[in-house]
């Protein structure tokens, strides 16, 4: 029998009881909270070696948390010679981070996405990111009409003429050298992020005590530390900006925000773009002045501002919610919003946030709601039952993910993070690199959530690893799906532009263990180079498969043939 205890009444407390066998889990007890009724769990051991009882926080964190495995029994066959004994439950050894800092290399080199794309008629900024010792000079051959470069700061800005696809040759030199690479600038109706958004969202390290400072500093540590350089380029508010309504019904700003266009231009002014929050309630989640019949205005007022950005959580419109189902009830607010962003003189990305209900990625990408990324699950914390119960329940949303549409597991978890009283983060080293490599992998948005005015080497060293960030940011736009598990080991792959296969060995078990990627299960065949992506480290050509020792909660990342 399971349970949280009596000790803990209401709704208090917050537990999932697991039984494992031989490394595979054959029960769960789902979430169970105080003043639940006792479950009972019951499990054929025939043949069985190890037997866990695991308890975790059900993803929520441990507050409260006081969980009872009451009575539990082992049924032996009669006349049993050998009798069960209890071993040590395994101590979660933090290992050293599995990664190999990138050096700082002073001959330019770029960075970032290969593609890009933007209506015609409407304001088009790109800046290119380029690494290299400064002064750095930028140059482009073929821009399209209507766009132009500034030479100096490498920002490309204007409006695009005519729709239509135009390969730009993009050169970035200093006294040491040059480097050149081609970019695709697509030019249509709804050709925004054509590769996952790459930036930084205010929630999970400030919360409501985000303000414009914050942001501004937030914005000059985008560039200062390199980020920027590296493709990270939004800078997004989320709650709590919002003031009241004018007398014509305009959305206004509180006294943290006290001159929104101001700060849209500062943002945009260092080459970054900007984001805001809003939902189609009459609230927001905390609390303040949403968007609910109020769709028109309020998309006007973004982009007047400059807005690049919106995350639209659905927060209290459950309250006036209507349908004659689950999902046209969840489609209805969203496909109003649609309207109303076609109809504002700029191009925002919009971002679908209601917690992955009615199978949002089914119809995240419909022509009627058209979002740019949609939430697929509740809120992410700092914890590692938080993360592993994340990234495992993406598998099987590949499918629905795509240039312009993509699957979003929610903000980054890594730096100094807190929710308004930022500490750093609780994951292990290796946690953190499994977080970022699986971001990319499944082609999720990676907003930064960690405060930037106190950003640690650590957290900027993989968050630069422009090896893993060419896999999020690949042109195909092709997410990782999951194709091996065994208990907590598995595969995820994904193909690349180049014809190459990115491939993540993920140990979510608490102990070190070996994983095997088999050629079959990725779809390639015969000798196949190895690239170790956290190591950068070529490591030869290999029949039939790849096997390597995972560090426990971790993750190692290879990329398999060679790039066309």
């Amino acid at each position: 029998m399971v349970g949280v205890d009596d000790e803990k009444i209401g709704s208090e407390g917050s537990v999932s009881f697991e039984v494992v066998v031989d490394g595979k889990k054959v029960a769960t007890s789902g979430m169970m909270r105080g003043g639940d009724e006792p479950k009972f769990l019951n499990v054929d051991l025939t043949g069985a070696k190890k037997l866990v009882l695991r308890v975790t926080d059900a993803g929520d964190g441990e507050s409260s948390d006081h969980a009872d495995w009451g009575g539990s029994v082992l049924l032996l066959v009669p006349g049993s010679a050998t009798k069960p004994v209890a071993i040590p439950a395994p101590v979660l050894k933090v290992d050293p981070a599995r990664y190999i800092p990138v050096a700082t290399v002073p001959k330019p080199a770029i960075h970032g996405p290969k593609i890009t794309g933007a209506s015609p008629g409407k304001p088009f900024q790109f800046m290119i990111p380029a690494t290299g010792t400064a002064p750095l000079s930028y140059s482009a051959q073929g821009l399209p009409e209507g766009l132009t470069l500034d030479a100096k700061t490498g920002i490309i800005t204007g409006k695009l003429q005519k729709s239509g696809t135009t390969e730009v040759t993009l050169t970035v030199q200093n006294a040491l050298g040059s480097s050149s690479r081609k970019l695709s600038i697509v030019a249509g109706d709804h050709k925004l992020s054509l590769t996952p958004p790459m930036g930084w969202n205010s929630w999970n390290s400030w919360a409501g005590a985000i303000d414009a400072d914050k942001v501004r500093t937030s914005a000059d540590v985008m560039i200062k530390s390199g980020l920027a350089a590296h493709g990270f380029n939004f800078i997004n508010i989320d709650d709590t900006w919002e003031g009241m309504r004018d007398a014509s019904g305009e959305i206004q700003t509180n006294k943290k925000f006290p001159d929104m266009k101001g700060l849209c231009d500062y943002v945009h002014n260092q080459g970054l773009k900007f984001g805001i929050y809003s939902s189609p309630g009459a609230t927001t989640c905390a609390g303040f002045v949403a968007s609910l019949n109020f769709e028109d205005q309020d998309a006007a007022s973004y982009a007047k501002w400059g807005v690049d950005y919106l995350k639209y959580d659905w927060c209290s419109y459950g309250a006036v919610a209507t349908g004659v189902d689950e999902k046209d009830k969840q489609m209805k607010p969203y496909q109003k919003m649609r309207l109303a962003l076609d109809k504002a003189d700029r191009d925002i990305v919009y971002s679908l946030c209601q917690y992955g209900s009615a199978n949002v990625w089914e119809w995240g990408a419909d022509k009627s709601v058209l979002g740019n990324c949609w939430r697929t699950t509740g809120d992410i914390t700092d914890t590692w039952s938080s993360l592993k119960n994340i990234y495992q329940a993406q598998a099987g949303h590949e499918k629905y993910a795509g240039p312009g549409h993509w699957n979003d597991p929610d903000m980054l978890i890594v730096g100094r993070v807190g929710w308004g009283n930022p500490h750093p983060t609780r994951l292990s080293p290796n946690a953190q690199l499994l977080h970022i490599s699986m971001w990319a992998m499944i082609a999720s948005p990676m907003l930064i959530g960690c405060d930037m005015g106190k950003l640690d080497d650590f957290t900027l060293q993989i968050l630069t690893n422009d090896e893993i960030l060419d896999i999020s940011q690949d042109s195909l736009g092709k997410a990782a799906g999951r194709v091996a598990k065994q208990g907590d080991l598995e595969v995820w792959s994904r193909l690349l532009s180049d014809g190459t296969t990115a491939v993540c060995l993920v140990n979510a078990s608490d102990e070190e263990a070996p994983i095997t990627a088999n050629w079959t299960d990725i779809g390639v065949t015969g000798k196949q180079r190895v690239r170790d992506l956290w190591l950068h480290k070529n490591l030869g050509k290999m029949a039939n498969g790849y096997t390597k020792k995972v560090p426990a909660r971790g993750c190692i990342v290879v990329k398999v043939g060679t790039p066309k």
